[in-house]
């Protein structure tokens, strides 16, 4: 690892990613556009804005949904101030587009495959001539530091639709996988500041046991863990805390982050039920060999 990437990771506390931070750092210097790639709670905003800060540009963030239009992303005219300026510059909003490209900084699109195919293809002649014609008014050029950082959930997820061939093209990919289980701690310890390290292993433990259990579509993200942990710190300031409360909170903590499969016939709390229980016992048969071999 370089001082440089050491210098990204402690500044922005970031855990682990060593690699992806290299590969992404060096495409934006090749002046390459970067599309990451990965599920919800990976970091993939978070590596974004690290980068943007490390290279000293502004961040310009836009969401895509199926109603991010054309007009959203490159501008509109003012009809008022049409009227009494004509079709001047004074008279047009400058879309988020126009204002990177000016500006020279990173234009920041989260869930870049949620946008309509015909937004998207606004993007193309920024990546590959570095310009966008408004129309009655001209082109725009594009400063030399201007790039794109896109990012994209994996095509099985909802509401995503695969990006045109055209615009993967003119896009560098870096994909983000789920960390290991000792990075997910480190991250949930660092993010909740507990202390209480088999708490912070159970609730890790669950999490990751979501993204691997049979009738579970898509498991939690690590932020499933750290709502659960700063949900059970704070029940336990104030209300004892016993297995059936555990079981509350994790399904508090999960439902809006997990997916059931439509063929499952069970139902979440029995799922997370078992899921708490599977890693319970892993952990007790983990403590006793270690008091065996203690002994």
């Amino acid at each position: 690892m370089t001082d440089e990437i050491k210098e990204i990771k402690k500044k922005n506390r970031i855990i682990g990613r060593d690699n992806e931070l290299m590969l992404a750092l060096s495409a934006l210097e090749a002046n390459r556009h970067i599309l990451i790639e990965g599920a919800v709670g990976v970091g993939k905003t978070e590596i974004s804005k690290a980068l943007t800060d490390h290279l000293g540009r502004s961040f310009c963030r836009i969401d895509g949904d199926e109603g991010y239009t054309e007009q959203k992303l490159i501008g509109w005219f003012d009809p008022p101030k049409v009227i009494s300026l004509g079709y001047t510059w004074d008279s047009f909003d400058e879309g988020p587009i126009i204002n990177a490209m000016k500006d020279g900084s990173i234009l920041f699109i989260n869930e870049i495959n949620r946008m309509p195919e015909g937004t998207q293809n606004v993007l193309l002649p920024a990546m590959d001539e570095r310009k966008v014609i408004v129309p009655k008014l001209g082109d725009v050029v594009a400063k030399p530091n201007f790039r794109i950082i896109a990012t994209q959930n994996p095509e099985e997820f909802v509401g995503t639709a695969p990006l045109s061939e055209a615009i993967k093209d003119r896009f560098i990919l870096i994909r983000l996988e789920y960390q290991t289980e000792e990075e997910e701690r480190k991250i949930v310890k660092k993010e909740t500041n507990c202390k209480d390290d088999a708490l912070i292993n159970l609730a890790v433990g669950i999490i990751r046991k979501t993204r691997e259990h049979p009738d579970i579509s898509r498991g939690s993200s690590i932020r499933g863990a750290i709502d659960l942990i700063k949900m059970v710190q704070k029940f336990k300031d104030k209300f004892s805390l016993n297995d059936d409360k555990l079981l509350e909170l994790t399904k508090m903590a999960l439902a809006t982050k997990i997916e059931m499969h439509d063929r499952s016939f069970k139902q979440l709390e029995q799922v997370i039920k078992q899921i708490i229980s599977e890693v319970k016992e892993v952990k007790e048969k983990s403590d006793s060999k270690k008091k065996k071999i203690n002994l």
